[in-house]
């Protein structure tokens, strides 16, 4: 058995090759931001066409940066997908969020800011008094598929417009794959002419120990209330490989730090129900994603306060 290191790749038959060629080539690197529960994510993994970055209806599912890989044609999209700027809850952990959108702002070399097509919020506002000056900023409105009354959809943009001038306005749907063509074409417009900085086939900077860690968070958020997931963290202890195909199984033990007693009960559920049920699809995600067999244990335990303790923040890769 091995260790799994570096970057992740698509399987074989996920092959993600454009036949692009280095002549004539572009790349750049693209912020995605906005608040909470924008669509970030969504968006990333629409563009890239595989799931690398984790989705939930609550604020705050994405914690670190991710940058997804997208090559098509002379072009090498580089997407830094970010946290949501968070501005109602305090705490370490949320300050080393905010300042890695902060970051990411003044690294990249294309802004994209999303905007939820049906409301404009406080925390919208901060953001755009973030954005660079400097590079351009292309603003989406996602989510016009949910929109009720799309007439609401121009004064929207006419709006936004005279807050900042945006290179582009863009409505699209992460969720439904709509106008995502278009913003592709905006984006591509403004990639410095350099060579590419990835292999054509990568998807992402990130290996598959973090992406492992990734998808059992996302089942927390998805499976459990309000309070549980922001007081929890998984760190993957061991990823192997067993053989040395790409079918290789692969496995996995992972730990899920919370902060209280009461809070790893909810976790565990009655007779490890709940945990059971969060790593079984947990792990085929991970299958799906992976392209072979994983074998997976979660352990849960309790480390108080690590949210507001910066010492064990960064034990923990925060």
């Amino acid at each position: 058995m091995k260790d799994v290191s570096g970057r992740w790749k698509a399987p074989a038959e996920k092959e993600t090759t454009h036949g692009g060629s280095q002549c004539g080539s572009q790349c750049g690197f693209i912020a995605l931001v906005g608040r909470p529960s924008v669509g970030k994510s969504t968006l990333l993994n629409r563009l890239l066409g595989a799931k690398i970055s984790i989705t939930s209806s609550k604020p705050q599912t994405t914690r670190q940066r991710i940058t997804g890989v997208l090559t098509e044609g002379a072009h090498q999209f580089l997407f830094v997908d970010t946290p949501g700027f968070q501005t109602k809850h305090k705490s370490a952990l949320n300050a080393r969020m905010n300042q890695t959108v902060r970051d990411a702002l003044a690294e990249v070399d294309v802004v994209v800011t999303l905007f939820d097509a049906a409301r404009h919020t406080d925390a919208d506002e901060t953001l755009l008094s973030l954005l660079p000056s400097d590079k351009p900023v292309i603003a989406v409105l996602n989510k016009v598929d949910l929109l009720a009354d799309k007439t609401t959809l121009l004064p929207r943009l006419d709006a936004l417009s005279k807050r900042y001038p945006f290179a582009a306005l863009i409505p699209l749907s992460a969720e439904k794959g709509m106008q995502v063509d278009a913003l592709k074409a905006e984006m591509a417009k403004h990639l410095p002419a350099i060579p590419w900085l990835y292999p054509p086939d990568e998807l992402t900077d990130r290996d598959e120990r973090f992406l492992a860690a990734e998808f059992i968070r996302e089942k927390i958020f998805r499976l459990l209330g309000d309070e549980i997931p922001y007081s929890t963290h998984v760190v993957v202890e061991t990823f192997e490989l067993e053989g040395d195909s790409e079918r290789a199984l692969r496995r996995i033990q992972a730990r899920v730090y919370v902060e209280r007693d009461s809070q790893r009960a909810i976790l565990l559920g009655h007779q490890g129900q709940t945990m059971k049920r969060i790593a079984t699809e947990a792990r085929q995600e991970m299958e799906r994603l992976f392209g072979g067999k994983v074998y997976l244990v979660v352990l849960v335990q309790v480390k108080p306060g690590w949210k507001d303790n910066a010492r064990t923040l960064q034990h923990l890769g925060l």
